[in-house]
């Protein structure tokens, strides 16, 4: 395999991911919306924190109201990361890609790009933009059962899964943000209006779990109520659950061992692990995750650096990647 057509693939396979995962960001709190008791507020400045666009975000907007946010994060054609963009680098990926992919793929992801652009109304309410984002992750996840049972399960699906599996890890730590970082006591200065939400902690985390499609999964393993403490130790150390972190690492690892070269990147991966599996719950969410997820975020972002540079780095042989 070409070195160039490695890395469209592990792009698409990034792209296809973060559209679904973003989709479910917005979702979670979107869905918390309607959970919360009336009068409750919810501060959307916390979702531009959280994936970092503020920069881009502060340039265009000047308030962090709710259609704003979600314009932001849904449409923007400023915003690299948008649903959107996202969706337009997935689209190209995949049709310069086509001779690797199985048809059906390509397909899906153009017909779920035309499905965001014709419906691209920033006046658009909660419930119909509700249902945008549904169908949006019900696609999502077709086409993922597409690459799974259509194509050849070869380097080029190694990439692929290789992209999906990085971004999956990064965003399940950001929705973990999303339950953590209203509840603590470091952002309660950040607005005067705000109203807290500690008292409705579990409405919080089972919004997080029903996003990442763990509640059943969570109760299945957990087998008892709610609460942050067990919430953020399934979705950083279960290793069963395809959307915690510690499954996500562990498919890595799985398919790099079908690549060649990979020690540095497998390297890496243990060092993600370590951070993850070695976590002391209880005192990080005692004292905020913060840092913590900062630490994740930065050392996942690690394992991007190292597949760049063994596998799509120019002047590397044309097929390195074979």
């Amino acid at each position: 395999m070409l070195s160039s057509v490695a890395e469209r693939v592990y792009w698409l396979g990034r792209y296809l991911e973060r559209v679904e995962s973003s989709a479910r960001l917005l979702k979670v709190y979107s869905a918390m919306l309607f959970d919360l008791p009336r009068g409750t507020s919810l501060d959307w400045s916390t979702l531009i924190d959280i994936v970092g666009g503020n920069d881009i975000y502060d340039k265009k907007y000047q308030s962090y109201d709710e259609k704003q946010v979600v314009k932001f994060l849904l449409v923007d054609t400023d915003y690299p990361n948008s649903i959107f963009n996202s969706l337009i680098m997935a689209r190209e990926n995949a049709r310069t890609t086509r001779e690797v992919i199985p048809s059906e793929t390509w397909e899906q992801v153009n017909a779920i790009y035309h499905v965001l652009k014709d419906n691209l109304n920033p006046r658009m309410g909660r419930a119909a933009r509700y249902q945008l984002l549904e169908e949006i992750i019900t696609d999502s996840q077709r086409i993922e059962g597409l690459f799974v049972s259509s194509m050849s399960h070869n380097k080029a699906y190694s990439f692929i899964e290789l992209g999906r599996k990085l971004e999956r890890a990064d965003m399940t730590s950001r929705l973990v943000d999303v339950g953590s970082i209203n509840l603590l006591p470091e952002f309660s200065s950040k607005s005067q209006e705000r109203v807290s939400l500690e008292p409705y902690e579990n409405i919080v985390w089972m919004n997080v779990l029903r996003c990442l499609g763990a509640f059943q999964a969570y109760r299945q393993q957990v087998q008892n109520r709610v609460s942050g403490r067990k919430v953020v130790r399934f979705l950083l150390q279960d290793e069963e659950f395809p959307r915690s972190i510690g499954f996500c690492l562990s498919e890595l690892v799985f398919h790099l061992e079908k690549l060649p070269n990979n020690d540095d990147v497998i390297r890496a991966v243990a060092r993600v692990k370590r951070i993850s599996i070695d976590a002391k719950v209880d005192s990080l969410v005692e004292k905020g995750l913060l840092e913590f997820i900062d630490e994740l975020q930065i050392s996942i972002a690690d394992i991007h650096e190292e597949i760049t540079r063994i596998w799509f780095n120019s002047e590397i042989r044309q097929e390195e990647a074979a």
